[in-house]
């Protein structure tokens, strides 16, 4: 056991809710501690979330930008060029972020997704995080986790869903979901 401080990846990744909102936890706690956190949503675009409101207390120490559109369609028709074109300038912010050692923790929030649906290539996001300044925490979140970065990481952590209030037609709720 090493009791060696270092910035730390985690993921918070699987099919249950709550990967964002731990993420989330995590960065009131480091701004708690007078850390600067840059949370940087890859996906998340059109829609409004109770959290934007909440953060901008928090001043420049914790700054949260959504990068994409909202919704992104993958499978039976090609992805839209222009998400693609999205997630490449929230990436192309992040690694910058990260490399700048201006915050001590970058959330890449559902960037596994942009990984997942092949907007991004995970071993460039896997060397980027290899060459961080040693300080930099680094929380990526969303689902199926890429195996490289599964690999790199310092702690994962697989949120499992047990019951939602979906299955039994109960709609998102305010404070709770957005």
């Amino acid at each position: 056991m090493t009791d060696s401080r270092r910035g730390l990846i985690l993921i918070n990744t699987g099919p249950g809710k709550g990967k964002t909102t731990a993420a989330m936890g995590t960065a009131l706690r480091a701004v708690g501690n007078g850390m600067r956190v840059l949370m940087l949503q890859f996906l998340k675009g059109s829609w409004h979330y109770g959290e934007l409101d909440a953060v901008k207390a928090f001043g420049p120490n914790f700054v949260l930008k959504q990068m994409g559109r909202g919704f992104v369609k993958v499978g039976g028709a090609e992805t839209d060029p222009e998400d693609i074109r999205l997630v490449q300038a929230a990436w192309a912010e992040a690694s910058a972020a990260i490399e700048s050692g201006d915050w001590d923790m970058v959330i890449l929030d559902e960037i596994n997704y942009a990984i997942a649906y092949g907007m991004l290539d995970a071993e460039m996001v896997a060397d980027a995080l290899r060459k961080r300044p040693e300080m930099v925490h680094v929380i990526l979140t969303g689902r199926n986790a890429h195996p490289a970065l599964v690999e790199l990481a310092d702690t994962v952590t697989e949120m499992r869903e047990v019951k939602h209030a979906y299955q039994k037609g109960i709609l998102a709720q305010r404070g709770i979901e957005y």
